[in-house]
């Protein structure tokens, strides 16, 4: 529940951070976002 909780959390601020960005930018963003996701949980 707290990694789901913390997946989400991570989701929404890239895409507030992200909002005015172009659909390229934004999908380099969550790409980064995932990167470090998965670093966190190893």
């Amino acid at each position: 529940m707290k990694g789901i909780c913390l997946v989400l959390t991570i989701g929404l601020m890239v895409f507030t951070l992200s909002a005015c960005e172009t659909m390229k930018g934004l999908g380099k963003d969550v790409e980064d976002a995932g990167e470090w996701v998965q670093e966190k949980a190893s």
